[in-house]
């Protein structure tokens, strides 16, 4: 696997049936270890360790609709009363981060009414922020703390 742009962490792998699988802390499982699935389970630990994030409101792979489509977010941050403040999509290190992938996350606050979007590929992070009055977004430089997305 390639060197990502996050504080290293201690990945639980594990091999079945020949294949590699990473035990997944928030949805208590393992799951296939792709070059996707690092990068989230990296960026998970970073938001709780170096961020603050409360690993009691995140969830990964979260099911929305849209339209008559049925569609994942990789990952969704709530607030204490479970409404949704942020979408976390993840892209393999390999894969370019441009304007298809920030309209696709852009998309799901049709159906999830978040105001924080995070995009990363492991190598680069892009932290947007939408006014919810004037529907523009706003580009954050760092990825904010928890205590200051309130």
């Amino acid at each position: 696997m390639q060197q990502l742009n996050l504080p290293a962490v201690d990945l639980k792998i594990c091999k079945k049936e020949g294949k590699q699988f990473v035990f997944d802390q928030l949805r208590k499982q393992y799951v296939r270890f792709t070059p996707e699935e690092e990068v989230r389970q990296t960026f998970i630990s970073f938001l709780i360790r170096e961020k603050g994030y409360p690993e009691g409101l995140l969830a990964n792979e979260v099911c929305i609709r849209l339209g008559d489509v049925n569609r994942r977010c990789d990952s969704v941050l709530y607030d204490t009363s479970l409404c949704p403040v942020m979408i976390l999509e993840y892209k393999a290190p390999s894969v370019i981060i441009n304007q298809n992938t920030f309209d696709q996350i852009a998309r799901y606050t049709i159906s999830l009414p978040a105001t924080w979007l995070i995009i990363s590929n492991g190598l680069q992070h892009f932290c947007f922020h939408k006014d919810k009055k004037s529907g523009e977004y706003s580009f954050f430089k760092d990825i904010p703390h928890f205590n200051s997305l309130f």
